[in-house]
Order: structure tokens, then sequence, then C-alpha cells
């Protein structure tokens, strides 16, 4: 496990830890190691990303837990959404093997067993802060997507409502597809 040890990290030294079997995400100068999923959670991330793919792949990139350079109260933050998206409008000509340089269209959060709502909400509302247009925060117990907004309060769908935004545009799915999709529904 990577992790600082008294001595806060810079963005260059924590770009320049050598890989590592878990991914870190540079939080307040430390690599905290990114938890690692669950069934439930990796069932839903991949059902996410097959309904993901099929409209945006002509529209942008769709990462799986590719981490992005953002700032966070004033630091250095690089966090590791579970799924990204960035149009290609954002995205450079040429990204290498490295951090997504730009904040995400969207960042989409699985909430994990040993994670909250209230911690998944303050996160939302860091990539915000940071330029990202669109936080989901799924929850595959609640069976249900909150789409967080700059400029509006968030909604959370759940069953067969329609999410469909128009910053999104031709996007449009249940948080039941997904659920359906991942094997999670009752």
């Amino acid at each position: 496990m990577i992790q600082a040890t008294g001595k806060q990290l810079t963005l260059e030294e924590f770009l320049e830890l050598p890989d590592s079997d878990t991914g870190c995400e540079l939080i307040n100068g430390e690599a905290i190691p990114k938890v690692s999923p669950k069934r439930f959670h990796s069932k839903t991330q991949r059902a996410l990303l097959r309904l993901l793919e099929g409209w945006g792949e002509a529209r942008g990139e769709i990462g799986i837990e590719w981490s992005v350079i953002l700032q966070r109260q004033g630091q250095d933050w690089v966090p590791i959404p579970d799924l990204l998206y960035v149009s290609n409008e954002r995205l450079p000509d040429y990204v290498g093997d490295e951090p997504c340089p730009v904040p995400p269209d969207l960042a989409i959060e699985i909430i994990s067993p040993d994670q909250t709502f209230g911690e998944m909400t303050a996160k939302a509302t860091d990539y915000l802060a940071a330029g990202v247009t669109r936080v989901w925060i799924v929850d595959p117990r609640a069976k249900s997507i909150t789409v967080f907004y700059p400029d509006a309060p968030p909604r959370t769908y759940t069953g067969a409502m329609s999410l469909t935004d128009s910053f999104l545009e031709g996007l449009l799915l249940t948080s039941q597809q997904v659920f359906q999709q991942a094997g999670l529904s009752s």
C-alpha cells in the first residue's frame, strides 16, 4: 500500500509514484488507496458502462476508474471516479497513459458498502466546484441514481423515471434499466 508518511506529496511527486495493484487518489497531499469494489458495485459499474458505451462512444471517451487531475479547496486533487465521460470537444487531441487532464463532463461514483450517501454528496460537491459538469451518485442498495448539477438542486431517479439531460444530449436511461442490466433488480 502506498501512502504518504508525514510529508505532503505534490502533484508531481504523486504522479511519479510507482504503479501498484491498488489505485491511489491524491487527497490533501496524501496518496490514499481506493477501496476495492465489491460484487454489487462491480456489477453496477459494468452495467453503466454497457449502457453509456452505445450512447457516448462517438461523442467522446468513457473511462473506467480513470483518474483525473482537479483542484479541491485550492489543492491538487486526483480522484478516481468509477466511470467518467469526457466529450470530444473537451478532450485534447492527444492524451497519453496519464490521468485525464481536463474536468470530465460526467463523473460517476457508485456507493460502496463502507461509504455513506453524505460522504458521496460531499465528493459530488467537490467535483462540481472543480469544473465537472454533472455528477451521478449511484446507490446499488437503494437502486437509485442521484444527479448533481452546478446550478440546480440534485435530483434522484428511481424505477422507471427517465434520466435525461440536455447537457448529455441523446442519453436516455432509467435506474431500473441499470439495475436490471446489473442483475440486481428484485
